[in-house]
This record gives structure tokens, C-alpha cells and sequence, in this order.
């Protein structure tokens, strides 16, 4: 069994092949103050790659990123999966699918240079696929994490994986689109969060949980999907939404999503009648929530969470997912042309909201 999802059309099912370790909600997340999560790795200085000896070749690139790039082979009771994993801290820790290690009995990474480790799962989350694996090992060859809002359109990326278990695979295209959300990826989990790149580098089954790379060899995103009926067209997890998730995975090993209570939609929906272009506008207060007692109203828009520019619902949704049960939070709204602040003491998201 070979693990990514495959996103399937507007007439079809949805595919996912692969394994993963079922998460566990923790209660503690919603008395930690969000500055008590671990800090990520100290990023290793960049060294630059001399392109101009071989124009329009990527080998300087793949001799320094494959040797991190890990082929995972995960237990099932009825065979075995494969995918991709890269270290992204030397002292053991890997990033990869949910998929790809879900309900996976055991767990085995393999690197280029015929090592392999038995991996754990820290921790692991269905919503954003994402998962962090640790093997027993230190000094481990790390990939830095690049920032993925810096990508744009038109750059060349390249991907390293183990499609169909040909080990150590690369392909390489150019950064196609941005922000493919569930309306234009079908076939997703309705509850999810995704937000994807999209790149014309080849990806395939195998290739799930391996990381695409820009000219300077930084994880830009996790590669996740495909779409079954084409070709040339992938989708890959931004490295800044994993980057958002990763300190609460290491600390409690799933997430559990908090929220404001309200019911929002795109901003276009209702131009009319409203002043601002930007932002969500809120169609519904819950009663008796979060939202309701700080103040909101029906027909606000949310611009702003914590600082973070809202463009639209699934950019609220997700800041205020991942924010934390329980937390104080700063949300602002544009009413009858006016921008305010609210506070927002944040719930608990029911699940498969």
C-alpha cells in the first residue's frame, strides 16, 4: 500500500492510502498558556548553492536535501505502507502525513544511506494531515523550514519522495497556485483545514508526506494530495500552517481546536450592504457563546484575529482553531464603516466543526 491522498472530482470518491495512529484529545491544552509550547529548532545558517557551474541543474540542491529525506514503511494488520518523511530537527524529528502512519501498528524510516530506524508517533493531526515522527537517533542531516507566504507563484520548487516505493525520487516544476481550499480541492475532509500550494512537480502515491523545496533548499510544504484524473497538478501543506501546529503537537500530541461562535461568509456574498471588501462577514452569533458575549453582531466583519489579517472564512477559521481553548483573544470587526476590538475568550470547537 502506497500512501497520498488522492483527491478525487465533483463525481467521484475520495482515496486515502495509507496509516496513521489514531489522536488523543487532551484536556491540559485548555489551561496552558500558549507561551508554555516548546519552541521550534534553531534553523542551520543557509549555505549557498553555486546554480551557475551546471545551468538548469538541480544536483547541487538534491546532494545536500536527499540525504534527509526518509522512505517510511508503516505496519498494517492487513499488509504494509509507504510514504515519505524528512528530519526536520537533527535530534530525531520528522514530519510527514497523518495518513501515511494512521492506525500503522509499527513504524520503520529508512534513509539513503541504508539506515533505519524504528519511529514513534509524538503526535499527530487528521484536520491538517500532519504528523511528527521521532527515531532514536541524533545528528541526523535536517531540513530548515522555509516560510511558505514567500513563495510565489512562477518559483521553481522540487519534490523528493518514494512514489510507487521507487526510493528517492525527484521531480521538479514550478509553484503553480495558491491557497486551493475544500472548494476547489474536492473530495477533502469536510472538517478539515487545508489551504494548499499547488505545483506542476510530479507527485504520486509514495510521495505523501515528503517535503517541496525552493532554489535554497527550505521545506516550503508538505506534499499530500493529488487530483486522480490529471497530470501535473499536486497539492502540498504550506510549511507555515505546520509551523503553526507543530509546538502543540509536540507538547500534547494532538490539537484540540477552540472557537468564537460564529457563523461566517465570504465578504462578496454581500457587497451591497456592507462597507468593508475584505474579511469575514458573520451571518450568525451563537447564543450564549464566545462571540456573543464580547459583543459581536450579525453582519460585522471580521478583519482581524490577534493581529493576523483576515482575507476571507477559512483564514478566521483557522486562526481561531488553533488559538486554544480558553484563551484571551483580540478580534476585530469593521461595523457601519468603523473599525473596533473586541475581546474574545475562546471555546472549545465541537467536533467536525
Amino acid at each position: 500500500m502506497i500512501a497520498l491522498v488522492l483527491v478525487a472530482t465533483a463525481n467521484a470518491g475520495c482515496d486515502r492510502l495509507g496509516l496513521g495512529k489514531k489522536q488523543k484529545e487532551n484536556d491540559e491544552e485548555a489551561a496552558a498558556p500558549r507561551e508554555s509550547l516548546p519552541s521550534l529548532p534553531p534553523q542551520a545558517p543557509l549555505v549557498p548553492i553555486d546554480l551557475t557551474s551546471r545551468p538548469m541543474s538541480f544536483a547541487p540542491l538534491v546532494e545536500r536535501v536527499d540525504p534527509s529525506v526518509a522512505q517510511v514503511k508503516a505496519s498494517l494488520r492487513r499488509g504494509e505502507g509507504m510514504g515519505t518523511a524528512f528530519v526536520y530537527d537533527a535530534d530525531g524529528f520528522l514530519l510527514t502525513n497523518h495518513h501515511v502512519i494512521e492506525n500503522a501498528q509499527s513504524i520503520k524510516v529508512g534513509f539513503k544511506d541504508g539506515r533505519e530506524y524504528s519511529a514513534s508517533v509524538v503526535g499527530s493531526d487528521k484536520r491538517t494531515d500532519v504528523a511528527v515522527l521521532k527515531v532514536d537517533e541524533r545528528g541526523l542531516p535536517a531540513l530548515p523550514l522555509g516560510n511558505s507566504d514567500q513563495a510565489l507563484v512562477g518559483d521553481w520548487v522540487m519534490a523528493i519522495g518514494h512514489p510507487f516505493g521507487l526510493s528517492h525520487t525527484v521531480s521538479a516544476g514550478i509553484l503553480s497556485a495558491r491557497g486551493r481550499t475544500r472548494e476547489d480541492v474536492n473530495g477533502l475532509d469536510p472538517s478539515g483545514y487545508f489551504s494548499f500550494l499547488q505545483t506542476d512537480a510530479s507527485i504520486n502515491p509514495g510521495n505523501s508526506g515528503g517535503p517541496l523545496l525552493n532554489l535554497q533548499g527550505e521545506v516550503v510544504g508538505i506534499n499530500s494530495a493529488i487530483r486522480a484524473n490529471a497530470n501535473g497538478i499536486g497539492f502540498t501543506i504550506p510549511i507555515n500552517m505546520v509551523k503553526d501546529i507543530l509546538p502543540i503537537l509536540l507538547k500534547f500530541g494532538s490539537i484540540r481546536r477552540s472557537a468564537i461562535g460564529v457563523i461566517v461568509g465570504e465578504v462578496k456574498d454581500v457587497t451591497g450592504r456592507l462597507s468593508s471588501k475584505k474579511g469575514a462577514w458573520v451571518k450568525d452569533v451563537q447564543g450564549g457563546g464566545p462571540a456573543e458575549a464580547a459583543g459581536m453582531k450579525v453582519d460585522d466583519v471580521i478583519v482581524a484575529f490577534n493581529g493576523n489579517p483576515v482575507d476571507g472564512p477559512e483564514a478566521l477559521r483557522w486562526y481561531a482553531s488553533i488559538a486554544g481553548v480558553g484563551q484571551p483573544a483580540t478580534v476585530r470587526v469593521v461595523r457601519g464603516g468603523k473599525e473596533q476590538d473586541l475581546k474574545v475568550t475562546l471555546s472549545a470547537l465541537p467536533e467536525n466543526n
